[in-house]
C-alpha cells in the first residue's frame, strides 16, 4: 500500500533535552536522509499544543514518482524528567543505590543478564563509576583523618571531619563529571523505571492517559492513511501502555479510519516488564500481542546497547499468546546498512 497522508505520533525515551533540540536533530537527520536517498523534503516549524504537552509539525516528502506528507506530533515529557535531574545529589544517589540492591535481592538484575548481559552490564555501569568514585574520595577522607589524628585531634571530631570531606567531595565529582559519565542521570532513569513499574508516579500515568485520548481523538478526525505510534528506548513501553489504554477507550480503535501501528525501536520493556508489580504492562502487551485490528513492528539492534536485541518481548516475559497471536513483529536493523558510513559511529 503506498501511503500518501501518514500521521506520526513520536513517544521520547528518558531523554532531558526537550523539543528545541529534538526539532534540531530531526531536521538534521531529515536533510541527512533526502541526500541519502535522493528525495526532496521540507518541515515545518513546530507548533506547541495549548497545554505544552504535544508539539507537531508537518514534513512533505516527494520522489519522481510519489508524495507524502506526515503530519508529526512529539510528546512531551522533558518537564517531569528535568524536574527528576533536579533532585539533590544525595537524594538521586541512596535511592538508586537502594533500587539497585532490590533488583539483585528480588533476583530481577539475574533476568537482565539471562535476557541481555549487555543491557544489563549498561544499568550496572553507573554503580560501578559510583563505586570508583566513591572509593577514591573515602581514601582522601580516611587520610585526612588520619592527618588530624596525627595532629592530636580527637578521634570523633577527625571522623566527623572525614565523613564531611568524603560527602562533600563526592558531591562535587559526581557534578562536575556527569557531563562526561552521565551517571546521575542513568541512577535517575533507574529510580524513574523502577517508580513507573510500581505505579508510584501518577502524574506520568495521568499524561498517558491524555496522549491515549490524544491518539483516540487523532483515530477518529484524521484523513491520514494510516497512524503510526512509534516509541523509542523508554518510549517502546510507554507506547504500549498508551496504545492499550486507547483500546480501553475505543475497543475499535484499528477498525476504522486509519490503519494503525505500533513501531517500537530500540525497546527495553523488561526494565518494567520483568518486575512482579508489573502485571497490568504484561496484560497490555498480551492484549496487543492478539488484537487483530494493529499491527505493532518491534525494531531490534545489535549496535544498541540499550536495546534487548533478538529478545521476544512476549516469550521473555512469560506470555503465551496461544495461535491467536499476531504481533509483534521482531524486524533486527542494521544501522550499516541504512546510513552512510560517516555516520555509522
Amino acid at each position: 500500500m503506498r501511503v500518501q497522508h501518514r500521521h506520526i505520533i513520536y513517544i521520547q525515551g528518558y531523554d532531558p533535552r526537550g523539543l528545541a533540540q529534538y526539532y534540531r536533530m530531526f531536521r538534521t537527520e531529515l536533510r541527512k536522509f533526502a541526500r541519502l536517498y535522493g528525495i526532496a523534503a521540507t518541515t515545518t516549524r513546530p507548533q506547541a499544543a495549548d497545554s505544552g504537552e504535544i508539539a507537531s509539525w508537518t514534513i512533505e516528502t516527494k520522489a519522481d514518482d510519489w508524495q507524502t506528507r506526515t503530519d508529526y506530533d512529539f510528546l512531551r515529557f522533558e518537564d517531569f524528567i528535568q524536574r527528576d535531574l533536579a533532585q539533590p545529589i544525595w537524594r538521586i544517589v541512596l535511592h538508586a543505590v537502594w533500587i539497585y540492591w532490590r533488583l539483585i535481592v528480588r533476583g530481577t538484575a539475574y533476568r537482565f543478564f539471562a535476557a541481555n548481559w549487555r543491557f544489563a552490564t549498561f544499568i550496572t555501569w553507573p554503580h560501578l563509576i559510583l563505586l570508583a568514585e566513591a572509593a577514591g574520595c573515602a581514601a582522601i577522607a580516611f587520610g585526612v583523618e588520619w592527618g588530624l589524628h596525627q595532629l592530636g585531634l580527637p578521634h570523633l571530631l577527625g571522623a566527623a571531619a572525614a565523613v564531611a570531606i568524603f560527602v562533600a567531595m563526592l558531591g562535587t565529582v559526581l557534578k562536575y563529571t556527569e557531563n562526561r559519565t552521565y551517571v546521575l542521570y542513568l541512577l535517575s532513569d533507574t529510580i524513574w523505571t523502577w517508580q513507573f513499574s510500581h505505579r508510584q508516579r501518577p502524574e506520568w500515568d495521568e499524561r498517558i492517559d491524555r496522549f491515549a485520548q490524544h491518539l483516540v481523538k487523532t483515530a477518529s478526525s484524521s484523513d491520514a492513511d494510516e497512524i503510526v505510534l512509534v516509541g523509542h528506548s523508554s518510549g517502546s513501553f510507554l507506547g504500549v501502555e498508551i496504545l492499550a489504554r486507547a483500546l480501553k477507550l475505543d475497543a475499535s480503535l484499528g477498525r476504522h479510519g486509519p490503519r494503525i501501528v505500533l513501531l517500537t525501536i530500540g525497546g527495553n520493556f523488561p526494565i518494567v516488564g520483568f518486575h512482579a508489580a508489573s502485571q497490568d504492562f504484561r496484560n497490555h502487551m498480551r492484549q496487543l500481542a492478539v488484537e487483530p485490528s494493529i499491527d505493532w513492528i518491534d525494531c531490534q539492534a545489535r549496535k544498541d546497547v540499550m536495546n534487548f536485541f533478538q529478545l521476544d518481548p512476549l516469550a521473555a516475559h512469560g506470555i503465551d499468546a496461544g495461535p491467536t497471536r499476531r504481533n509483534p513483529t521482531i524486524v533486527p536493523v542494521r544501522f550499516r546498512e541504512i546510513i552512510l558510513p560517516e555516520h555509522y559511529n
